[in-house]
C-alpha cells in the first residue's frame, strides 16, 4: 500500500469510528432520559407510599395510646 492510498483509507476508518460513536453517545443519552424519568416517577411513588404509611400508623394509633410491651 503506498501513502497516496493509506491516507484515504485511514480517512474513511475514522470517518466510520466517528458515525458508529456519534450513534452511539445518542443511544446512551436517550437511555438516560428514559431512566431519568423512570426515577422520577418511582420517587413520586415512594413519597405517596410514604404518605400512606404515615396517615395509616396515625390513624392506627389515633384511638388507642402507646403503650409498652409488658416485658419493659
Amino acid at each position: 500500500m503506498t501513502d497516496t492510498t493509506a491516507l484515504p483509507n485511514r480517512v474513511e476508518t475514522l470517518e466510520m469510528r466517528l458515525a458508529y460513536q456519534e450513534q452511539a453517545i445518542e443511544d446512551l443519552s436517550d437511555t438516560i432520559t428514559m431512566l431519568w424519568s423512570r426515577i422520577e416517577s418511582l420517587s413520586r411513588q415512594v413519597a405517596a407510599l410514604g404518605d400512606r404509611v404515615k396517615a395509616t400508623e396515625s390513624d392506627a394509633g389515633a384511638g388507642h395510646p402507646q403503650v409498652p410491651p409488658p416485658h419493659y
